[in-house]
Order: C-alpha cells, then sequence, then structure tokens
C-alpha cells in the first residue's frame, strides 16, 4: 500500500514536472514563431564608486560595447517577454556572450511612453569566471521607451562584501526591426 502511494506521488511529480517543461517549452515557441525582431545594443558599464578603488575604476572597461538580437512579444496582459542572444565587450575587455528570457511587467506612462520592471533568467559566459563555462544568472532588468524602442538596464548586485566584484549596471538600448 505504502509503495503504491509512494509510485503515485511520483507520477504525480513527474506530470508536474512535464507540464512546467511542456509550458516553458510552448512559451519559447510562441515567442520565437509569432515576437518582433529587435536589435541589442549596449554601450554603457556603470561600476559602483563604492566597490572599486579609483585605480581599478582606471583598468576596467566601462565602454561596453556589444550587439545581440531578440525575439520580443506583448503577453495577454500587455506584458513584454523576450528571448535574447547579446555578446558585449566586458568589464576586462574579454568578449561576454550572453542569452536568456526577459520578461518586463509594463506600465504605461503616456500614450506612447512606458516604463518596465522584470528579471531575466540568462546563461552567460565569462573568461574570469568558471575558465569561460557558461553559468545561469538571474538578474532584474527595467526599462523605459515605446513599444518600438527602449533604454534598457540590467544590473549585477555586489557578489561579496569584498571590494572589486559586482555592483555593475549594464545599459543597452532595444530597436524593433519590425
Amino acid at each position: 500500500m505504502a509503495l503504491s502511494s509512494f509510485s503515485g506521488t511520483v507520477h504525480a511529480q513527474q506530470k508536474e514536472d512535464e507540464s512546467w517543461w511542456d509550458s516553458g517549452k510552448a512559451k519559447a515557441e510562441n515567442i520565437l514563431d509569432k515576437g518582433d525582431l529587435s536589435l541589442l545594443l549596449s554601450g554603457y558599464a556603470h561600476h559602483g564608486r563604492n566597490t572599486y578603488t579609483r585605480e581599478r575604476l582606471a583598468e576596467l572597461n566601462e565602454r561596453a560595447w556589444g550587439l545581440g538580437f531578440a525575439k520580443t512579444i506583448r503577453n495577454e496582459k500587455d506584458n513584454e517577454e523576450l528571448l535574447y542572444a547579446m555578446i558585449i565587450s566586458d568589464s576586462h575587455f574579454k568578449p561576454q556572450p550572453m542569452a536568456g528570457y526577459a520578461y518586463q511587467w509594463m506600465k504605461p506612462l503616456s500614450e506612447k511612453l512606458e516604463v518596465g520592471v522584470g528579471a531575466t533568467a540568462l546563461l552567460i559566459s565569462r573568461a574570469d569566471y568558471f575558465s569561460g563555462v557558461p553559468f545561469p544568472a538571474v538578474l532584474p532588468i527595467a526599462s523605459i521607451g515605446t513599444r518600438k524602442s527602449k533604454l534598457m538596464a540590467s544590473y549585477v548586485p555586489r557578489i561579496s562584501q569584498n571590494k572589486g566584484n559586482g555592483d555593475v549596471l549594464l545599459l543597452f538600448v532595444r530597436l524593433d526591426l519590425n
């Protein structure tokens, strides 16, 4: 009796996992099939002035030039979802590829202007972490602009109490290509 109860619980858990996976897969397919193509251009990474010494700041790259593409869609709640891939010049002038999913809750400010706040889940590769092996991250994201073009930002929080890690604000623009 106990074994069949355990077996039923495991089967129910597998069904939940499958439905979560199937739901995520369907969402990604919908964004890729129906989403608008966007160009992503990065250009600035602000390093927290209280996190890095003046000497260290002089060595870091704050011109985080980069390029990427996204597929963006508005969901039934008029919030923005996107799948993206992007490569930028990181703080140490090395290539930093990343790809992920972002969700923003959108709020209109006027007829054409809107703001958004949300989160992104991504895989990121940096030469100075894990020997360049991609690792997962979840970061906040925000934007201001129109449906077709936005100034966007993501923030990497300070990783530890030690100075010299994190506390970086990345600014980039998203331009609709449709």
